[in-house]
C-alpha cells in the first residue's frame, strides 16, 4: 500500500513538473528568439562587433529597460531600433533587460595609446563621470556601464548628448556634461573608458 502511494506521488509530481516545462520552455524559446534579433546588431553574447553599435552585455538591467522604453515611446530615436522597440511588450522589456544584464561584459583590448587614456582619465575626474557611473564605470541601476564600451560609440553618444540629439534618462545631466566638452576631451574620455580595466 505504501509503495503504491509513493509510486502515485512520484507520478503526480512528475506530471505537475512536466506540465510546467512546456510553458517555461516556450517562454525561454520566445526570449531567445527576441534576443537573437538584438544580437544581429549588438553582437553574439551582447558584445558588438559593429561600428557605432553599443555592446549590451553587462549593462545594468534598469538602464537597458529604460532605453527600450525610450525607443518604444519615440523619445529616443534610431531608425533601426524604433520598429523593433515598437513591437515589444512590457514583459519583453523586463526579460531582455535581465537577459543582457546577466551576460559577461566585454573585456577591453590592450590600450595602444596610454597617453590618450591619461588625458581621458583627467577629463573623467574633471567631469565627475564616476559620481553617476561608479568608480569602476560599470554603471548602476538606470546609469549606463561605460567600461569596455565601443570607443567610437562613446564618442557618438557624447556628441549626441552635446547636440541634444539624444534624450531620455539622464539627459539633463549628460547634456550639461557633454555640452561643455571639447572634441579633444570627448575623444580622450571615450578612449579612456573603452580601455578601462
Amino acid at each position: 500500500m505504501r509503495r503504491q502511494f509513493i509510486s502515485h506521488a512520484i507520478s503526480a509530481i512528475a506530471l505537475v513538473t512536466l506540465g510546467f516545462l512546456p510553458a517555461d520552455a516556450a517562454d525561454n524559446a520566445a526570449l531567445q528568439e527576441k534576443a537573437a534579433v538584438c544580437s544581429g546588431c549588438h553582437g553574439e553574447n551582447g558584445i558588438s562587433q559593429t561600428e557605432n553599435i553599443p555592446s549590451l552585455a553587462g549593462q545594468p538591467d534598469q538602464f537597458l529597460q529604460w532605453q527600450l522604453v525610450f525607443f518604444r515611446a519615440g523619445s529616443r530615436k534610431n531608425e533601426q531600433m524604433q520598429p523593433i522597440a515598437e513591437q515589444i511588450t512590457n514583459e519583453d522589456v523586463r526579460s531582455l533587460g535581465a537577459y543582457f544584464a546577466a551576460m559577461t561584459p566585454p573585456k577591453p583590448a590592450e590600450d595602444r595609446d596610454p597617453d590618450l587614456s591619461k588625458k581621458g582619465a583627467q577629463v573623467a575626474v574633471g567631469r565627475r563621470c564616476a559620481s553617476c557611473h561608479t568608480d569602476s564605470f560599470a554603471g548602476t541601476k538606470a546609469v549606463a556601464r561605460l567600461a569596455g564600451q565601443r570607443e567610437e560609440y562613446l564618442v557618438k553618444a557624447l556628441h549626441d548628448y552635446k547636440s541634444s540629439q539624444r534624450v531620455g534618462g539622464g539627459v539633463a545631466a549628460m547634456a550639461d556634461v557633454a555640452y561643455h566638452m571639447s572634441d579633444e576631451e570627448i575623444t580622450a574620455v571615450a578612449h579612456y573608458l573603452a580601455y578601462f580595466k
